[in-house]
């Protein structure tokens, strides 16, 4: 469950630099694996507000096809299988995901190209 919290801090970090890139330089601006943080974050949004991806399609229309997609170019393949799947199998499953969908994000060559920080773990316990 730390592990959880550690992520979705960084996903808010992270995704504050992505939309504040966004907002002064445009979407176009955007790398690919920051538009695909920037799908996290929508997504996480929905599901820790709303509990579902209803709000996050809401937020950004077609976030989840976005998001494989990228993820698919990117040759991240469990993000990709992640957002691939059905509504509502994805929001069912999104926590048991989502520190995974982190990790592979963050280790990703694009990341350290990109200069996204890695996620400050603790400890368990």
């Amino acid at each position: 469950m730390k592990l959880l919290y550690q992520y979705q801090t960084w996903l808010i970090d992270v995704g504050q630099t992505v939309i504040k890139k966004q907002v002064e330089q445009g979407f176009g601006s955007l790398l690919p694996i920051e538009k695909l943080i920037d799908c996290l974050w929508v997504a996480d949004y929905g599901m820790c507000n709303a509990g579902d991806l209803t709000c996050a399609n809401e937020v950004s229309p077609g976030f989840q096809e976005r998001a494989a997609q990228l993820a698919r170019d990117l040759a991240l393949w469990f993000a990709c299988e992640s957002f691939s799947l059905p509504v509502e199998h994805l929001e069912h499953q999104y926590f048991d995901r989502f520190v995974r969908i982190c990790e592979e994000i963050e280790s990703s060559r694009y990341a350290a190209e990109a200069g996204i920080p890695r996620c400050e773990r603790q400890p368990e316990g």
